[in-house]
């Protein structure tokens, strides 16, 4: 018998109380929280907001990924974008108040994430496809597209995010990167 604490999370069986068509977005957005849960640990906050050959920071990313889920989701609900959410679009990737730490920023996304899935849970399935305006030109998605785009977006800031911090941890560690 496989023990699922070392499965990814899509592996480890359904969650409770999220509807069927929706387990892939839980899924993904708790795999996105575990790999960037783990290889922050102990990330060095002087390097938080270094652009290593001008790429994006690992504060940028962490920030974006919080600012996605929050207005993907705010979407999806039907909602248009607040104040308070452009303002945050517009300062990711500058470091404000306790955004100088990688810890702060970790945990904005995971309660982030914490708000996502909850939302998943109270979404009716037959909601899927309705239709949701994006943005100041109300382009026409749906639910489900939204959602979705939210999980695979998400997990490509991640990944950036893992490679670019193994990059500056390699070479504040004065190594080569290969």
């Amino acid at each position: 018998m496989t023990q699922t604490k070392n499965l990814e999370v899509w592996l480890r069986g359904p969650l409770p109380d999220v509807p069927a068509l929706l387990q892939p977005v839980a899924h993904a957005l708790l795999q996105a929280r575990e790999e960037v849960g783990n290889f922050m640990l102990d990330f060095p906050d002087e390097l938080l907001w270094e652009r290593p050959a001008g790429v994006a920071s690992v504060g940028y990313h962490l920030q974006h990924l919080t600012g996605i889920l929050e207005r993907l989701f705010a979407y999806a609900r039907g909602e248009q974008l607040s104040e308070q959410q452009l303002a945050y679009l517009y300062a990711e990737g500058k470091p404000v108040g306790d955004d100088r730490q990688s810890e702060t920023l970790v945990q904005h996304f995971n309660e982030q994430v914490d708000k996502a899935l909850e939302q998943l849970r109270q979404t009716d399935e037959s909601s899927l496809t309705e239709t949701r305006r994006v943005g100041r030109a109300q382009v026409e998605s749906t639910v489900m597209g939204l959602l979705f785009h939210a999980a695979e977006h998400s997990m490509r800031h991640v990944g950036q995010l893992l490679v670019t911090a193994r990059v500056l941890r390699e070479m504040g560690n004065g190594n080569m990167v290969d």
